[in-house]
């Protein structure tokens, strides 16, 4: 029996597939959802705590086994792994069900943000707020360089494709998909040849301690996979993008801002292996440079708000969406296109990464030995350590510094910044929060409301924000 809450009471436990009901489980994703500020770690653990530890919906094991998995796929992997769980628990209605829940409140949350911002952005109190928020980002990213190096570095094999990700991307301009797939093929390689060994979660599962779980392992969802159903879910995926890019190219153009946003983004959603943080550079790149849709301090700004809304972190680029179809509303009110803008980036970021979960997880239960896999992923995962400090750079040269120089010559491509235009304020709000995030280890929200609170601050006793 359980309670209201899918919590074990006694014994026997339940242990067939229908032993979570959909209620249940939708009251409990509506909660984790609220919960989901941090960054992927941070979600992670929440999902750990409520469905693992205290729900013991599902073993830690097969917990384990469905976060590897998603690491092999683009996108925002916390999501997907909410995606992954509810499928096990509840079918295809359960993952559609956990998946939207975990994105809806920080779609909300970055809507309102968006608007505010654009409408308050140039008053002394926002552009203070932002002022504290943009240096503390840096160290969270810093943080987020430390924490996965710390899994992601497992030999010398693993430090070299790091580092070589890193120059690949901050000096000779490498586009990004051909890193990530480039290192891809050198962790299948060296895999293939034994010069790296394990470096998963699942190589160093813990025992499953406590009550066992309401579905046992061996009992989730074990049928073969079906190309009928594979067939059925590609065709509902490809409607599900198809019909409103194909309504946004009708009415607004080829050429339209929505189209282009639509486009990218999609791109986007379909090489994000590693995570938001991994691709936030190239989005950032394309975004400032390609596009015009933001400044380099606004892309700044963006991941900042997206660190204070729950939800995944890749929600910057609805930020990016809304500022860039306000600016370029093509003959709409602004303020109507900002809202498509953003809500259809939103839409084609996260279809990918439902259907690649509702059509992959019958498949990807096969390949829980493939270890061809699992050394690709072993690649993957540590250029995602020098994608994340190339971002890490890339924020610091912007925020620290207020102009920066593109040196060239061959195949260099260098950011250089201006020494003289060091902006102080931020060296030192940047360095209060390094000493929080790590000797201190506060959270990232206090860490935020903290610089920000030092940003008013500094506003207030007539200090130069800029």
């Amino acid at each position: 029996m359980s309670d209201e809450d899918g919590r074990v009471r006694g014994a026997p436990t339940v242990r067939t597939a229908t032993g979570v009901s959909l209620r249940a489980a939708t009251r409990a994703w509506f909660l984790i959802s609220l919960q989901t500020f941090g960054g992927p770690a941070g979600q992670i653990a929440v999902m750990q705590r409520a469905l693992v530890d205290d729900r013991r919906w599902i073993g830690q094991r097969r917990f384990l086994h469905a976060l590897n998995y998603c690491m092999l796929l683009p996108g925002p992997e916390a999501q997907q792994l909410a995606v992954y769980v509810g499928w096990l628990l509840n079918g295809t209605a359960g993952g559609l069900i956990a998946g939207i829940l975990f994105v809806l409140p920080g779609v909300v949350a970055m809507l309102g943000l968006s608007a505010i911002y654009v409408a308050f952005g140039a008053t002394t109190i926002v552009a203070a707020l932002f002022a504290g928020i943009g240096p503390a980002v840096l160290a969270i990213v810093a943080q987020a360089v430390t924490r996965v190096s710390k899994r992601a570095l497992i030999g010398p094999v693993q430090v070299a494709i790091a580092v070589a990700a890193f120059i690949a991307l901050a000096v000779f301009a490498v586009p990004f998909p051909i890193v990530i797939v480039a290192a891809g093929v050198v962790g299948w390689l060296t895999g293939r040849h034994q010069v790296t060994t394990g470096g998963e979660l699942s190589d160093s599962e813990p025992s499953d301690d406590g009550p066992a779980p309401v579905i046992a392992d061996d009992a989730i969802h074990t049928a073969s996979p079906s190309w009928r159903r594979a067939g059925i879910v590609l065709l509902v995926g490809g409607l599900a993008w198809v019909v409103p890019m194909g309504i946004v190219v009708a009415t607004t153009g080829a050429g339209s801002v929505f189209t282009q946003q639509g486009t990218f983004f999609t791109w986007t959603a379909l090489i994000t292996f590693g995570g938001a943080y991994a691709v936030l550079a190239y989005i950032a790149q394309q975004a400032v440079d390609v596009y015009g849709w933001v400044s380099p301090g606004e892309m700044v700004r963006g991941l900042g708000l997206a660190e204070t809304t729950p939800g995944p972190l890749i929600m910057v680029v609805q930020f990016v969406a809304f500022l860039g179809a306000y600016r370029d509303p093509g003959g709409i009110d602004p303020w109507v296109a900002a809202t498509i803008g953003a809500l259809l980036t939103t839409w084609v970021t996260f279809v990918p990464s439902f259907v690649f979960i509702v059509l992959g997880a019958p498949f990807i239960e096969k390949l829980r030995n493939n270890r061809h896999l699992t050394s690709a992923l072993n690649g993957v995962t540590a250029a995602v350590v020098g994608v994340i400090a190339n971002l890490a750079l890339y924020f610091a040269l912007h925020t620290l510094f207020r102009d920066t120089t593109v040196v060239t010559a061959g195949p260099l491509h260098l950011a250089v910044p201006h020494l003289d235009t060091l902006r102080p304020l931020a060296v030192v709000i940047a360095v209060v929060a390094v000493v929080l995030v790590y000797p201190l280890q506060q959270s990232v929200l206090r860490t935020l409301g903290i610089c920000a609170a030092l940003g008013v601050l500094a506003a207030a006793v007539g200090l130069p924000l800029a």
